[in-house]
């Protein structure tokens, strides 16, 4: 494929007020994309109730937006370039703002789903789109602080969507927290349309690869599923899963066959064989696992072993995301100036792992003031892994395969946070199932511990006016809830120190990334 590249320095980058109705409008879009990833979480119950589905059934919800956002986002570099950015991201400003509004207005579960899948494709245009236009409005040298704003948006967007959702829902109704994105859809649509370029050198394909968009939906749609779905229908005891499990086998190994045989690709995957490119989608990997992971199990952790409200979780999580915000422009401007990109990454890694230790040794007795450093540390290592991450996984390339990058990248990620997930729900059932096992073990007659535990609640009982045989049922329903606390608090506590571990193990393929040290962290790019 021909492409024209502009040189840096004949490049008129935008400057002033225009450059910065394009990263508010870019940002603002991204954000909507990810605090709807995470603001349905915490209303499913009042969802499903509302609209009479069942606990599975209205994990559709969820799994819809998951599997649409995943397949979009590595197509969003060829369908810019087909109908030029500025009129693929305003519509897809626009397909997520209407089927937002169809979201909320929907009375039956399939309708929902629908209308969330569609959602998924519009939001996953906006992701990656959103990503390149901040790159475009800033010159090469800049190009740090470029991804530090974006990396802003990822950090803020899972954090905000749990507590703002459980807000609505609350006070509200869960409809509105499809309405609240109509008001700023609307804004973005005309700010996007007035404000957002085409990309410089943008060539449009001159040929659609159909067999290669049809594979990479089978593939990347079916292993979506089999990571959102896996742990509910006990992953391969199911036939849906073994069946979509090798679809996404079959259709993978069709798709790299079909992209690396054709000269018009849908991918560009023979950006893999750029290392630090590799290295770069190796550590999103990583980072989605991270920042979705820790979203994921914290809330249950608080809510379940501590018994802390949605609302009061969703609140408390905010501040450390905010030292995130903080921290992006510093860790900006240290790439900037020539610091190691390594040595930036693995003191987040290390900040992170200080995070997980801490919390790995929650007690019953925990409160919101042992928590508010290890959310500090997490706060900030996340600064110090994203930024230079972001970076990476574009160094060194040009015009289209800067977009094509973006998009491997943000799909990447977006699997490691399922991945992540996934995994961890696995573990957590697991390891629950082994620790009540063991707690049981010492509950017995004979254990003069859980006899006096269980004579002292039954007194209680007996002097709340309560007979002897109701006194003795509700002293073992009693010692049954102080036992699931306790098997629950341990197993999450097992948690965040496995995934502790498992970011110590990250630091070798940090030390594998080939850095110039006497060059900036810098990005040569031809978008505007």
């Amino acid at each position: 494929m021909n492409t024209t590249y502009n040189s840096p320095s004949s490049i008129e980058y935008p400057t002033g007020f225009t450059r910065f109705i394009i990263v508010i409008t870019a940002i603002s879009c991204a954000l909507l994309e990810l605090i709807d990833t995470t603001i349905v979480n915490v209303s499913l119950r009042e969802i499903s109730g509302s609209i009479g589905a069942t606990t599975t059934e209205i994990a559709w919800v969820t799994t819809s937006y998951a599997i649409s956002n995943v397949i979009i986002i590595p197509l969003t570099s060829m369908l810019s370039d087909l109908f030029g950015r500025r009129l693929y991201f305003t519509m897809s400003v626009i397909i997520f703002t209407f089927a937002s509004l169809m979201c909320g207005l929907s009375d039956s579960l399939w309708t929902l789903v629908f209308w969330r899948f569609v959602q998924g494709l519009g939001g996953g245009g906006l992701l990656s789109t959103a990503q390149t236009i901040i790159i475009g409005a800033f010159p090469p040298e800049k190009i740090s602080s470029a991804n530090a704003i974006f990396g802003m948006g990822i950090i803020l967007g899972p954090t905000f969507g749990p507590t703002l959702g459980g807000y609505i829902t609350e006070n509200i109704s869960w409809h509105w927290i499809f309405f609240v994105n109509i008001p700023f859809g609307i804004i973005a649509m005309f700010l996007s349309w007035n404000y957002i370029t085409d990309r410089l050198g943008a060539v449009k394909p001159r040929k659609i690869d159909w067999w290669g968009i049809f594979f990479l939906v089978a593939s990347i749609g079916s292993l979506q599923f089999v990571l959102e779905e896996g742990t509910s229908k006990d992953w391969f005891e199911s036939s849906e899963i073994v069946i979509t499990s090798i679809i996404f086998l079959l259709g993978i190994v069709a798709f790299i066959i079909r992209e690396l045989r054709i000269d018009y690709p849908a991918v560009n995957i023979r950006l893999y064989k750029n290392y630090n490119f590799v290295m770069g989608s190796l550590m999103n990997l990583v980072l989605g696992m991270l920042l979705f992971g820790t979203v994921f199990i914290f809330p249950l952790f608080v809510q379940v072993s501590l018994g802390w409200t949605p609302t009061q979780t969703g609140l408390f999580m905010i501040p450390g995301a905010l030292c995130t915000a903080v921290a992006m422009p510093i860790v900006g401007k240290m790439l900037g100036s020539g610091v190691n990109p390594k040595s930036i990454i693995i003191t987040g890694i290390l900040l992170t792992f200080g995070f997980l230790l801490l919390l790995g040794y929650a007690s019953p007795d925990s409160n919101e003031n042992n928590f508010y450093l290890p959310f500090v540390l997490r706060g900030f290592g996340m600064a110090f892994m994203m930024s230079p991450i972001l970076s990476l996984a574009v160094s060194g390339l040009k015009g289209a395969n800067v977009a094509q990058a973006v998009g491997l990248a943000n799909m990447t990620r977006q699997l490691g946070g399922a991945v992540g997930i996934a995994l961890l729900n696995w573990y957590l059932i697991n390891t629950n199932a082994q620790i009540r096992g063991n707690m049981l073990s010492y509950i017995n007659q004979f254990d003069a511990v859980s006899v006096d535990r269980l004579n002292s609640l039954k007194q209680n009982y007996l002097n709340m006016g309560f007979d002897p045989d109701r006194a003795q049922s509700l002293a073992y329903r009693a010692l049954e809830g102080i036992l699931y606390k306790q098997q629950a608090l341990v197993s999450y506590n097992q948690g965040f120190l496995l995934v502790a571990g498992f970011v110590l193990v990250c630091i070798p393929i940090v030390l594998l990334i080939r850095t110039n040290k006497n060059e900036k962290a810098t990005v040569v790019s031809s978008d505007h």
